[in-house]
């Protein structure tokens, strides 16, 4: 692990941040894609259509604080338990479906940012 004196990290995390920046497109292009899927399945989405949907909210949460993006993973986390919870009981997925859409409209607008509305 780098220590606070090593003069390289800062940049090195710096390089991280900006890789991650330019992943999140093509990640919010992942979410609409995994949402549309589930829409596409009617008024119950499929197991494999929620997997998806669940499998990239999940790889943001786990990684966007890391980077910078902190109230983005901290959103992607809270819609991702949404999802969660819709597999474990195959029921309450009429709510999810404006929270992603939410978080994507957000996060299209600044997903760094500092506050989510």
């Amino acid at each position: 692990m780098a220590t606070p004196v090593d003069p390289d990290f800062r940049a090195r995390l710096a390089a991280l941040n900006d890789k991650f920046a330019a992943t999140v497109p093509a990640t919010l292009d992942k979410i609409r894609a995994a949402l549309d899927a589930c829409k596409a399945d009617g008024a119950q989405p499929s197991h494999a259509a929620l997997h998806q949907l669940h499998e990239v909210l999940h790889g943001v949460a786990g990684s966007a604080g890391t980077f910078g993006f902190t109230v983005f993973g901290q959103e992607a986390r809270r819609v991702e338990q949404m999802v969660r919870a819709v597999l474990a009981t195959d029921s309450g997925w009429p709510p999810v479906v404006p929270e992603v859409e939410k978080l994507l409209a957000w996060a299209l607008r600044d997903a760094k940012a500092a506050q989510y509305d």
